[in-house]
């Protein structure tokens, strides 16, 4: 009986010595994924709020009376320059042209005796055989048919130019609004616009600029030797991201509003997505002096708390430690810090709510080393 007691404990003994090695493993360091700290040439900018404005807005308007024949556009659509649009009921002035180009004929026939009676008075009156009264009479009457057939000529170009005010084509390219009438109305020139034509591409944008910061900007220029209007102009769009195209300053205001001592600024830019709509409100972001070098670190980086704004970094053995930075502007993703970071230095973007300072972390530079802590 006691040997199976011993072995019984034996085995109990052994069991037990070959679990706790097991129970005694130390968890593997969490996986983060970690950024390090670049330094890049930024130029210090000014923000700015405008108003994108097109470079065309034309409203296309009735410059004959009559019923809307035909609508040839889809609403929202772009046109060219030429695009036939609107056409009105071309009849009646075709009649008319038809009219004055009868009365032009007949004006023609008119002179043409004229000339032939002039002609013939002055024979008669070279041969003594007619009164120079009745020559005068006939240099008259051949120049007030002259007149006459001039005027219907002018006549028949208004004609003319009537009937071709019934189409209705698009002097700028752009992009067509909503038709205000519908096919079977009767316009006239009091009517209205029929549409809006708005060009897109290159379109512009308007923000106003102190003077205090106008002369600044002049200045660092002047100091730099860079033409102010080769000064690079960003747009910031209502979701906080940066418009692709770039724009240049192409004028600048003569008269400053004298209740802001603010100049109007323009700046002109590429639209090729239409992505910029005329009236919209956005973000303008001007360089105002030459590219400086930052330090730049990833916003996803940025933590924040009651005493500031913080990151967390991964130091030469691999434990965390909390830092305290000063930030300036961000731009696409990034933004600017100013100090408590050195270049080189690793920070967290991934990760951050399964770590605390002074542990030891597995650090890597994909967002698949953060998928793989347990």
């Amino acid at each position: 009986m006691m040997s199976v007691g011993l072995a019984g404990l034996l085995l109990i003994g052994c069991d037990q010595a070959e679990e706790a090695p097991a129970s005694s493993q130390a968890a593997p360091p969490p996986a983060v994924t970690v950024v390090s700290v670049v330094r890049e040439s930024i130029a210090p900018t000014t923000s700015f709020t405008g108003r994108v404005k097109a470079v065309d807005t034309v409203d296309l308007r009735a410059r004959v009376a009559g019923f809307l024949e035909k609508r040839l556009f889809e609403e929202g659509a772009d046109v060219a320059v030429g695009d036939l649009l609107f056409i009105l009921e071309k009849a009646p002035y075709e009649a008319q042209v038809e009219q004055v180009k009868a009365t032009v004929a007949r004006a023609e026939a008119t002179l043409q005796l004229a000339t032939i009676d002039r002609k013939r008075q002055q024979e008669l009156v070279k041969r003594q055989a007619a009164a120079q009264a009745k020559l005068d009479e006939s240099v008259a009457k051949e120049g007030e048919t002259r007149a006459d057939l001039q005027r219907q000529n002018a006549e028949l170009r208004q004609a003319e130019l009537d009937l071709s005010y019934t189409e209705i084509r698009a002097p700028v390219a752009g992009r067509i609004g909503q038709a205000a009438f519908s096919v079977g109305d009767y316009v006239t020139p009091e009517s209205g616009a029929l549409a809006t034509i708005v060009s897109q591409d290159p379109i512009t944008v308007l923000f106003p600029v102190t003077q205090r910061e106008l002369l600044e900007v002049r200045k660092k220029s002047g100091e730099a030797q860079r033409d102010p209007r080769a000064i690079p102009v960003r747009v910031e769009l209502a979701d906080g991201s940066q418009y692709q195209h770039a724009g240049a300053i192409d004028f600048v205001d003569v008269q400053a509003d004298p209740g802001t001592d603010s100049v109007t600024i323009r700046a002109e830019l590429k639209n090729p997505d239409r992505l910029l709509i005329d009236g919209q409100v956005v973000g303008v972001v001007v360089e105002t002096a030459a590219p400086e070098p930052v330090l730049l670190v990833p916003q996803q980086a940025l933590q924040a708390d009651q005493q500031g704004v913080f990151v967390l970094v991964v130091d030469a053995e691999d434990k965390v430690q909390v830092r305290r930075i000063a930030i300036g502007r961000s731009l696409e993703g990034r933004t600017i810090v100013s100090s408590g970071l050195e270049e080189g230095e690793r920070v967290i973007t991934e990760g951050v709510q399964k770590v605390r300072p002074g542990q030891v972390v597995a650090p890597g530079t994909t967002a698949a080393a953060a998928a793989e802590t347990p």
